[in-house]
């Protein structure tokens, strides 16, 4: 009875001084009015949108690993003998920044496995960034409003790369520095700036003595500060924008249908970020990742035996190797075509088409409305088969980054493999296009078909004259407003007279976009109502409805 009493007390002095300070911060800062307002803000409950969710919880782990690391992480160049307790590298000298990676995989309690969790951690941050990227393109979820969204999403996947590569180069042993040594080929390749650049970098020739120190301050500041900053935006402008929904039957263009905040959607997003962490833990402690101690110390006459880069710029590394050896001198100076196409020309192209991507579609459509309505990939066949056609061009790169790997295993001619993997990088993604393209028209179809003869029931049915024919029954009102509810832009008119060639090319661009197409089955009245659905919220925001 004592004890209960106590603990009632206790529960009443946590309440009153729980009140006490949301009313002391209340009266300075509009609290009440924020949280009431976020706690009825309405989350989507759709599976694909919490893959941004997998990357900032990851980003979470990172940070909360990383902070650990840097207790005893020295990033220092200056030489020294290891006298740790990993016998093989005993006596031998090392950098500082080496000798204190051994230390934490072998001396420091734990350490090891932060380190591994911290690794596998930024494999699944950029990863999830990258499929995250991946859902919004393929949905359409880029469009008006959320233009500005999706260039900060693009900048977080730049950062993401860098802050990776950064993190990979601090161990100093033979397997980063070789990635270091990549790096300054690159930087070197680039006309007339190169060397200046690569002198700054490196503080003269390489390998110098102040790389790690600043890739260092790169890592844990710089970066950081910045991914962090562009997050809070991230998510500032999700909430603000309002999320966008899968078609279905009270979801318009016009509201934001899903779960609200508390209690639902904070339960499933306090779930996902335990099954996160756990999995990330239970990887670092049974996934071997980057075992340091196998490479030695980086020597600049010594190259590490099948050397790859983590995955996420292991597109660079194979285009480098199917890079022909072109080179040309012009005024004294050496063009690197091999080094300077694809490290430097080719990520800078991908990445100034992921950011020009919206405005170019918009501009191909003529479309200036907003959307809130998720596109079925199906539906827009072309952006599909374009984005396939990325997918499998970066695939085919990144398995030529392994050739070496590959032709040893399967004992093959890495000439041959080479060449083989040339073709497949040309041709691989028309084939891709093509086949999404033509895959997607087929799925419309079927939808078409769905909607005309029913669902089939798998039973066999008999005529009145004998024949036999599969037994069908009519689609659901969900599924069928599924299907037809969806926006597809016509093809714009091919303009009248003597028009600028920009008007042509964008007529032509915008046949060749949306001029394939299956015509859904719709009377008059379902076309009238499928287009109030669709209309843009022009005078209100997007409402919010809880499920």
């Amino acid at each position: 009875m004592l004890f209960r009493k106590r603990k009632e007390r206790a529960k009443e002095a946590v309440r009153a001084a729980t009140v006490a300070g949301f009313e002391a911060l209340d009266r300075r800062l509009p609290a009440a009015e924020t949280a009431g307002q976020l706690m009825r803000k309405a989350f989507p409950d759709h599976w694909s949108y919490f893959l941004g969710e997998l990357a900032l919880y990851s980003l979470v782990v990172l940070v909360v690993t990383g902070t650990y690391l840097t207790l005893f992480f020295d990033p220092s160049m200056t030489k020294t003998v290891y006298e740790g307790s990993f016998a093989p590298l005993r006596g031998l000298r090392m950098s500082q920044a080496y000798a204190t990676t051994l230390g934490l995989s072998f001396d420091v309690r734990g350490g090891l496995l932060i380190r591994q969790v911290h690794h596998w951690a930024a494999l699944v941050f950029v990863a999830a960034i990258g499929v995250h990227m991946l859902r919004i393109f393929f949905t359409g979820a880029f469009r008006r409003p959320r233009e500005a969204n999706w260039t900060v999403g693009v900048t977080l996947f730049l950062l993401a790369l860098l802050e990776g590569f950064c993190g990979y180069s601090l161990p100093d042993d033979l397997l980063s520095g070789t990635g270091m040594r990549t790096a300054n080929s690159i930087v070197m390749s680039i006309p007339v700036v190169g060397t200046y650049l690569s002198s700054f970098i490196w503080r003269g020739p390489f390998p110098g003595d102040v790389v790690i120190p600043r890739l260092y301050i790169v890592h844990v500041l710089f970066v950081p500060g910045v991914l962090l900053a562009l997050v809070a935006l991230h998510l500032y402008l999700v909430v603000y924008l309002k999320h966008t929904h899968w078609s279905s039957r009270g979801r318009t263009n016009r509201n934001a249908v899903g779960l609200p905040m508390f209690p639902h959607f904070t339960a499933k997003s306090a779930g996902l970020m335990m099954m996160v962490s756990g999995a990330l833990v239970l990887l670092g402690a049974l996934g071997q990742i980057n075992p340091v101690w196998n490479y030695g110390p980086y020597r600049a006459d010594q190259v590490a035996t099948g050397s790859q880069p983590d995955w996420y710029v292991g597109f660079l590394e194979g285009a480098l190797r199917l890079m022909p050896p072109w080179e040309n001198v012009v005024a004294g100076h050496t063009l690197m075509w091999n080094v300077l196409l694809p490290a430097v020309v080719l990520p800078g192209i991908l990445f100034l088409i992921l950011y020009a991507y919206p405005w170019f579609e918009k501009w191909v459509t003529g479309d200036r409305t907003e959307h809130h309505l998720c596109d079925r990939p199906r539906d827009r066949p072309t952006r599909t088969g374009l984005g396939v056609a990325a997918v499998v061009c970066y695939g085919l790169l990144l398995l030529a980054g392994g050739n070496d790997v590959i032709a040893y295993s399967f004992r093959l001619s890495v000439n041959s493999l080479t060449w083989a993997l040339r073709a497949l990088v040309v041709v691989g993604p028309v084939l891709a296009f093509w086949a999404a393209k033509r895959l997607c028209l087929a799925l419309q179809a079927r939808d078409r078909r769905r909607l005309t003869e029913g669902e089939e029931t798998g039973e066999v049915e008999q005529n009145v004259s004998g024949g036999l024919g599969e037994g069908h029954q009519p689609l659901t009102a969900q599924e069928g407003y599924r299907l037809l509810v969806r926006e597809v832009p016509a093809p714009l008119p091919s303009p009248e007279g003597r028009a600028p060639r920009r008007s042509r090319l964008r007529v032509a661009l915008s046949s060749w976009y949306y001029r394939d197409r299956v015509e859904m089955p719709a009377t008059a009245e379902q076309r009238r109502q499928i287009a109030s659905r669709l209309r843009e919220p022009v005078l209100e925001k997007a409402t919010e409805t809880k499920d």
